[in-house]
C-alpha cells in the first residue's frame, strides 16, 4: 500500500487536505499559536474490520513528515469496540488539523471492508466469487476498491479503459448484442476480455453466438438465471448483477455464476466508527 500512494494517491489525499483548510485552520491556530509535542489515541467505537491505515497515517505525515505512529493494527484485522488502535505522536497543530480527513478516510475504507467482508462470508464455499463496481465516490474510487479488497472482495475494472464491457445503451448504440460483440472484438486488443451485459434469455442466446467472454445476468428473476446458466453451458463466463445486497446475496449462491457484482459495496456501506481521543501535550 505505500508503494500505490507514493505513486498514486498523495495528490487526491492533498486535495482532500485543501478541501478542508483553505487558507489555515482558524480554530487551530486561536487555541495553538505555537509548536508544541502532543499525542492522540485512535479509538474504535464500533466492531468491524480496519482498513485504509496507511492512507490514515499519509495524511498526517503530508503535514509533517515527522508525525510518529505507534499503529497496533493491520488493514483486515478484526477490531472491537473500545479497542486501542494506535497513538499518533506529532505537533498538536497537525494533529488537529489531520483529524477530521483522516478519520474520514479511515471510517469510509473501513466500513466499506465491514460491509463486503459480511457478503464475503455468506458466499465461502462456493465458487462464486464477489466484485465491486464503478458505483464509487468521486476521486475515491483507488481507497474505495483497495478497501473492498481488504474485506475479502475481488475488484471488477478499475475503470472505462480497464475492460470491455457492453451494457445495454452501448448495446442500443450498436445495433443489437451481435453487432456490439462483433465491433467491440474489430476494435480492442485481443487479449481484452469482452462482457455483455443481457437482460433476457433471447439476449442471453446472441452473446453465446457471439462469442463473449463474460455474460452479465443483470436484473433477472432467479429462474430466469437459471436457464440462463444452461443455455451458456460453460461457454462464458456468468455475472450476475443488479441490486445486490447483504439481505438478498444468500438466495443467489446457488444459481452457479462465477461472479455477483454488488455496487451496494461502495455506495451503501455505512462508515465503521472511528475516533481520535485523549488529545494532549507530551
Amino acid at each position: 500500500m505505500r508503494e500505490l500512494m507514493n505513486l498514486n494517491v498523495d495528490n487526491l489525499i492533498l486535495q482532500a487536505l485543501r478541501e478542508d483548510i483553505t487558507s489555515e485552520d482558524i480554530t487551530t491556530n486561536s487555541v495553538m499559536p505555537e509548536y508544541k509535542a502532543g499525542q492522540v489515541e485512535l479509538i474504535c467505537k464500533q466492531d468491524g474490520i480496519i482498513a485504509g491505515l496507511s492512507v490514515f497515517q499519509r495524511v498526517f505525515e503530508l503535514l509533517d513528515d515527522k508525525t510518529e505512529f505507534d499503529i497496533k493494527a493491520k488493514d483486515g484485522d478484526e477490531v472491537k469496540r473500545g479497542e486501542l488502535l494506535g497513538i499518533i505522536k506529532g505537533d498538536i497543530r497537525v494533529l488537529l488539523e489531520g483529524e477530521r480527513t483522516a478519520l474520514n478516510y479511515l471510517q469510509r475504507m473501513s466500513g466499506i471492508a465491514t460491509y463486503t467482508h459480511s457478503i464475503a462470508v455468506l458466499l465461502m464455499g462456493s465458487k462464486t466469487k464477489l466484485l465491486d463496481t464503478r458505483k464509487t465516490t468521486p476521486n475515491m474510487r483507488v481507497f474505495e476498491k483497495y478497501a473492498v479488497k481488504v474485506g475479502g472482495g475481488y475488484n471488477h475494472r478499475y475503470n472505462l479503459s480497464d475492460g470491455i464491457l457492453l451494457k445495454d445503451n452501448h448495446i442500443g448504440a450498436a445495433g443489437g448484442v451481435k453487432e456490439a460483440v462483433a465491433m467491440a472484438k474489430e476494435y480492442a486488443p485481443f487479449v481484452r476480455k469482452i462482457e455483455v451485459e443481457v437482460e433476457n434469455l433471447t439476449m442471453v442466446k446472441d452473446a453465446v453466438e457471439a462469442g463473449a467472454d463474460i455474460i452479465m445476468l443483470d436484473n433477472m428473476d432467479k429462474d430466469t438465471m437459471k436457464e440462463a446458466i444452461k443455455i451458456i453451458d460453460g461457454r462464458a463466463e456468468t455475472e450476475c448483477s443488479g441490486n445486490v445486497t447483504k439481505e438478498n446475496v444468500a438466495n443467489l449462491i446457488d444459481i452457479g455464476v462465477d461472479y455477483i457484482s454488488s455496487g451496494a459495496l461502495t455506495h451503501s456501506a455505512p462508515i465503521l466508527d472511528l475516533s481520535l481521543k485523549n488529545l494532549h501535550a507530551i
